[in-house]
């Protein structure tokens, strides 16, 4: 399975604008640009895609791994922060932290916690990133 993306940029670094898009069609010419990366300018960013990717990444890893336990979700709500960071190598993505809460009839926390933690060591997105990635994981009454 392979999926794809494409990037288009025009102009300097600071003055520049470029565009993201899907191969699926979701994203299609989503700008992005300095302001939207290192300001609070309107569009998107690279560690703003992968915070979304992680987070849809996790959720579905923890479903499937709730599901080896005989458990299914309600509902799974991940939010994935990324700190990016300037150091000696460049502007890089230090850490990651997924704040979870999930809604799973019939899970005690002891077998929540067990799932979360193999989903967030087995998410693809996880593995792929060279960040040290933390997690709060809340289970609903």
């Amino acid at each position: 399975m392979k999926r794809s993306a494409s990037a288009v940029w025009r102009g300097g670094l600071k003055d520049g604008k470029g565009s993201i898009s899907t191969d699926s069609g979701v994203l299609s010419n989503a700008q992005y640009s300095f302001g939207t990366r290192f300001e609070d300018g309107i569009g998107t960013n690279p560690e703003e895609l992968i915070g979304a990717a992680h987070a849809g990444c996790f959720s579905m890893a923890l479903s499937a791994q709730l599901g080896n336990a005989g458990l299914t979700a309600e509902s799974i709500k991940t939010k994935a922060a990324d700190t990016l960071e300037k150091i000696d190598a460049g502007f890089t993505i230090t850490a990651v932290h997924l704040a979870v809460t999930a809604k799973v009839p019939g899970a005690d926390p002891a077998a929540f916690a067990t799932a979360a933690d193999a989903a967030k060591a087995g998410c693809p997105v996880s593995r792929v990133l060279n960040a040290a990635i933390t997690m709060d994981a809340k289970l609903e009454a």
